[in-house]
Formats: structure tokens, sequence, C-alpha cells
């Protein structure tokens, strides 16, 4: 034991020696994610899916998202073994009930489809052949079939005898003016298109141009998508095969309704599924779900679950097929997501106190426990609750994040995210005790960096709320020299940042290595600290939250390495509003950067497939001012008290937000002769710090590195 030991001792001591190196800008290329995982069901083996940033083969300065399925013994602590490779990516691995073959999801001809593997050998074989693609795939209890989900637009769905045998419309409205039964839809595909002619021979050629794309004739009211505008509708169905070669799928679910989430019942015999409550109201305005259940050849479809005013998701069946547990949100207002239980067939609903939003339910074998994941305080914990009791534990810490994981019946396998490293598959018994580390795929280039390590703290504000904050000392720190400080924000407005997060980790560690100091608060709105705290931003998105963010910032800059006339500031989507609102409030900053922002609240409403936080937080535009304070939380009103240089960036194709937020912005603060400039991002998205084209990721930090360095000079 003692050479033991002294053997890890020398090994620690020899790779704290040999971490010397800046976290590089392109490190996050080197970054590998676990991001899905399935045990075996004698608890033996798990598949989990890695995802990897690949140099391109025909450019090398641009990168390709990659994500295959790893196996590995659990039992013997084996190295993992790749299952997948190749140019396309392998998902959503699933084990067949016998444990010798899983199912997975790879795209073939342009469209996701359902491949069977055994795992003693031999290639994997393409199950389906769907014109409707093919995901979410799950075994039947016996393993003789699997389910499965696929999507259909509506003007395919019009035509389609296997979906909508009747190829009638839909009952509920289109919306479509002076059309208040859908007439249009039964014109006689026999008139001809004739922009001279008559107004039915009009209406054709008009019909002509949108099919043939010159025109897009919007009705919907949630008619943007996140990189473009979707007039029409799509709709998502289940289907059901056989696990056997060039076997024909059915659809379990048809019509113009949308359904999900599906679940075997634990017989066997019938499906669980999630779908909108109101199936006469077009879907754009349906916020609310249901749970049904509905047998294997589409008939007795049983309502098992319902509330107004409610949404219910994340189903999940206990293994005796006696309990139901599932989310409840409360949609159309600020939502709250809750832990709900209740029996197989719906009745004796409860809600169980648990002041944090549950995710990733799972049930034990034996049917004591439920696990769950949630967000909070900086982490996201593994949870469990007792059947019986009903109460709640958290099992790990908050400074780390277990997220995914899943349940053997003595383990847990899971992802973990923590500061020495970002992601590794790990596995610890139920307690999330004497935990084990299973992969090391990040290990290697790990070993020569030094990082640096936030320190927490709590900041009492104005209401009496405990404010998180951590602050990350430079990570090549001289004694008795003084550095940047740079505030960082999160977005949301209920996101929730923390060692045990994922998508800040290399940002974070990238300035520390460049010389600044960064700190990032969980300011009032935020996610993770539970319901009163998440709700009190509402009709307050400026003064409050700048409170808690600025006080951070004050905090950290009385640390003695602190140079306090070299502050800078930063954040994007809701923190680029942040950003945007508190440099027309507060002036100490040498430089911002505000990232695919919303700056006019109003316009917000108009231009942005997220414009429902406008009415849920504020009210809307046309109510009174004095009750809604829509102006006076937005940052455009104050546009003209902007001092900071400021650097404003947005994707092209994102609807998230969209870039008239940051074009208002711009033109104003260059009409008024401010020290500003604007950078569009060609394709991209809303996702683009996190998922987007990694060329323009690394831009994107570069950019805000090489801004500030305009102002502050790192030496």
């Amino acid at each position: 034991m003692r050479l033991i030991l002294a053997l890890l001792f020398i090994s620690n001591l020899v790779f704290a020696q040999t971490q010397s190196q800046k976290v590089l800008v392109t490190d996050l290329t080197s970054i590998k994610q676990v991001v899905s995982i399935a045990t075996s069901p004698d608890g033996k083996k798990a598949v989990y899916g890695l995802r990897t940033i690949e140099t391109n083969a025909d450019n090398n300065l641009e990168y390709d998202y990659r994500t295959h399925l790893y196996l590995i013994d659990l039992q013997a602590g084996s190295t993992p073994k790749a299952l997948t490779r190749g140019l396309e990516s392998a998902s959503q691995a699933t084990f067949s009930p016998d444990g010798k073959t899983i199912a997975f999801v790879r795209a073939t001809k342009g469209k996701a489809q359902i491949f069977i593997m055994p795992l003693d050998g031999g290639e994997a074989w393409q199950l389906t052949n769907s014109k409707y693609g093919a995901s979410s795939p799950s075994f039947s209890p016996d393993g003789s079939k699997i389910l499965f989900s696929g999507g259909i637009s509506f003007n395919e769905l019009l035509k389609d005898s296997t979906l909508n045998p009747s190829k009638a419309g839909p009952i509920w409205s289109l919306e479509k003016p002076g059309f208040a039964k859908n007439e249009f839809l039964t014109k006689d595909k026999k008139i001809k298109a004739n922009p001279d002619g008559s107004i039915e021979e009009i209406r054709a050629y008009l019909d002509k141009d949108v099919e043939d794309k010159k025109a897009r004739v919007v009705n919907r009211l949630n008619f943007q998508g996140e990189a473009s505008v979707e007039p029409e509708l799509s709709f998502s169905h289940i289907f059901i095969t056989d696990v056997k070669e060039n076997a024909k799928a059915t659809p379990i679910t048809t019509g113009f309704w949308s359904y999900g989430q599906a679940k075997w019942t634990t017989d066997g015999k019938r499906v669980l599924a999630v779908c909108g409550k109101d199936a006469d109201q077009h879907p754009d305005r349906e916020q609310e779900s249901i749970v049904i259940s509905i047998n294997l050849d589409s008939s007795d479809r049983k309502v098992l679950v319902s509330e107004n005013g409610k949404s219910f998701s994340g189903i999940e069946p206990s293994p005796d097929g006696k309990l139901l547990a599932m989310t409840m949100n409360t949609p159309n207002l600020l939502s709250f997501g809750q832990l709900v239980i209740a029996n197989a067939d719906g009745t004796n609903r409860q809600v169980v106190e648990f002041d944090r939003v549950p995710s990733n339910l799972k049930w034990t074998s034996d049917n004591k426990y439920l696990y769950l994941s949630a967000s909070s305080n900086g982490g996201i914990p593994i949870f469990r609750m007792d059947t019986k009791t009903r109460k709640i534990e958290r099992l790990s810490d908050y400074e780390s994040g277990s997220a995914p994981f899943e349940l053997t019946k003595d383990k847990v396998v899971f992802a973990k995210t923590e500061v020495a490293n970002p992601s590794e598959l790990y596995m610890a018994d139920l307690t999330m005790k004497n935990g084990i580390k299973l992969s090391a795929h990040n290990d290697s280039w790990l070993k020569d960096r030094k990082l640096s390590y936030p320190e927490k703290h709590v900041y009492t504000n104005s209401k009496g709320e405990k404010v998180d904050y951590w602050i990350m000392k430079p990570t090549f720190m001289e004694t008795g020299k003084k550095y940047p400080l740079l505030l960082q924000l999160h977005g949301g407005p209920t996101a929730m940042w923390g060692p045990g997060e994922l998508s800040m980790w290399h940002e974070f560690q990238y300035f520390c290595s460049q010389g600044y100091g960064v700190v990032y608060p969980n300011q009032r709105g935020s996610g993770g600290y539970g319901k009163d705290f998440q709700f009190s931003n509402y009709r307050d998105w400026g003064k409050g939250p700048q409170e808690d963010a600025l006080s951070a910032c004050s905090a950290a800059a009385k640390e003695s390495w602190v140079d306090t006339s070299k502050q800078v500031i930063t954040g994007g989507s809701y923190a680029g509003y942040l950003t945007a609102w508190i440099i027309t409030q507060d002036h100490r900053f040498k430089a911002a950067f505000a990232q695919r922002g919303v700056y006019d609240l109003t316009t917000f409403m108009g231009e942005a497939n997220a414009w429902r936080l406008v009415p849920n937080y504020f009210g809307l535009p046309w109510e009174d001012e004095k009750i809604t304070k829509i102006d006076a939380n937005s940052p455009y009103t104050f546009v003209n008290q902007i001092k900071t240089p400021f650097l404003i960036k947005h994707g092209e194709n994102d609807l998230r937000t969209g870039v008239i937020q940051s074009e208002m912005m711009f033109r104003s603060l260059k009409y008024l002769g401010k020290d500003v400039e604007y950078v569009r991002m060609p394709g991209a998205t809303h996702e683009l710090s996190r998922t987007g084209n990694v060329r323009q990721r690394i831009d994107r930090i570069l950019r805000i590195y090489e801004f500030f360095e305009r102002f502050i000079g790192v030496k």
C-alpha cells in the first residue's frame, strides 16, 4: 500500500509539474464531451456517446462535430472501445432487453434512421428506411419491437395516405384571413395557374410561386425558427416496427398534431406519450400538454394526465408499472418545472416538494427511489426521491455537474464536469460515493495545461437574497503585479453558471491564461436557486440584476491583484441585454462586448422566436407602460447614455433574438459618434458559442480578447 501511495504521489507531482502551458483558444477543438449514456439491463456494460471536434479533411481551418459510440465493461474497468467511427455521427444508443444488441441513430441520405448493432461482433445493419426519418428508438420489454419518432411537414401531411388517410385538412383553423374554415385547402386541383385569369386561377398562380419558393406566406403565430422563417408547420408522430430486416414500420399516432416522449408500459401492450391538450386549437396557440396512453394499433386512446393551464413532460413509468413520474409547468406565465408523481393510470397526482427544476427522471429497478438531476447552486447534482416518503435528498456536490446519468441495480454511471476536466465518464454507488473515473478522453491535452480554479463568494442583495458569485485569478499570476478584471454575465435569464457547468469552461480558462481575472455571478433571475429567486426579476431585467452583477464585480475588484482601471464586461443573449443595460447606467468599464443580445423589448416582441419572454415577464407593448415597464427596462431607451467603447455581435441567422436588436444599437451609437463596432456572423444562429461553426466560435473568443486589448492592453 505504501508503494502504491508513493507512486500516486510521484505521478501527481509529475502531473502538476508538467501543467505549465496556457489554455489556448484552439484547445476548444480538443474538448471531448460525454453527451449520452445507456447501461445494459444486467448492469455489466455501458454505451456512451462522445462528441468531438475534428479538423475538416478538405479545409484545415474548418472543423466538423462528430458523435460516436463507445462500449465499456463496468465490471472489468477496461478501456472504452469505439463501436462506431467515420464521417457520419452515431447517437441515441439504447440496449435491447437481453443486452446483446443496441439500437442507435445515424443519418442516411439526409434523414436519421435506426441501426441495430450486435455486441458480440458483426456489422451494424439498418432497421428503418422511413421517409419520415427515425429517432429516439426504444425497445419493447420483450425486445421484439422498437418505438421511434418521425417528422412530417404540413403540406406533406395533407397528401400522406398513411398519417392522414382522408387527406383532409385539420379541424383547427389555419388562421388565413378570409378562410375561417380552411376552404382554400379544398380548391380544385385541375385549375391551372394563370396570372391574368379568374380569381381561382390567380390563387393557383400564387400557390405555385410559394411552391417554387418565390414567396413565403405567413399566417402562423410562431413563424420563426432558430435560423430561418418557418411559415409551414411540421408534426412529429410515433411509429412501431419489428426488429427484423426489411420490417415495415406502422404509425401509432396520426393526424395534424404532434406526439412525443414515447414510453412503453411495463407489459409492452400500450404506449405512453405527450401531446397537446386541445386538438381543436392551432398548435402555435396550444401551450398546454397532456399525457396519453394508446394501444399499439392506435386504438383506445386514453388521457391519463391533464389539467387546465398546465403542461406535462419528461414522463417516466416505474418498473413495476404502478407509478408515473413527470414534470409539470405553467405555460404562458413565468414557469418553474415541478416534479409530479401519479398512479400509472394518472390518478392520485401529487406535486413533490422540491424547489429546483427536475430533469432526467429515472427509477431504480426495485422501485424504491426516483433519481433526477437539477441545476443547483453552480453545479448539476444528482438527487433521489424516496418513493414511500416522497422526500428528496441531494447525493452529489455543487462543485461539479453529473449529467447525463444512467442507473444499474447498484451503480450510477454519469458524465462528470469539473474544473479539472470538462467531461469524463464516471461510476459511483447509488449514494454517489466511491466514484471511479472510467474514461480519460481529455487527459492527454490537459496534462500540460495550467488551470485557474474559481473561488466561491456570496453577496446579500437589497432584497435580502443570497447571490453566489465566483472569482478566478489569472492563471500565471505574479506577486505584486496588477491584472485586468473581466465581468462575465450569463443569459437566459434563467441560466446558471458555476464550477459544474460545461459551456463556459474553455472561455473562462482562456481568459485567465491570457492574464485576466474573471468574476461571474448568478444574479437574481438565475435558475438553480429556487422559484422565488428565479422570479425575482419580474418586470426588472435591468436595475435589480445590475445591482447583483456590479456588487460581485466591486467585491472582486477589491482583490489585491486587480487593476481597477482595467475592468471590462461581456455577456450573451439576456446577458447581452444586461451588458448593454449596465453600460447605460454605469461607466466603470473600459470596454464592453454584447453578444446576440436583446436591447429593445418592443422590437423583440415582433422580431424573435423567444418573443413570449416579453408578455411573460412584462406584459404587452400596448398596455400601460407604468405597469409593464417595457420601455423603462429597454437598454435602447438609454442608448444616448453609453460612453463605454462597445463591440456588438450577432449571428445573421439568429432568429431567437434577431439581428435588428443589434443593428438598432449600432446605428444609434454610430449616429451619436460613440466608439462602437458591429460584427455579423454569416450563417450563425443563437447557438454560435455552444454548437455553432467552430471557426466562428474561435473568432468570437478572439474578438472579445482583441477588442478588450485595444483599451486595456495586458502587458
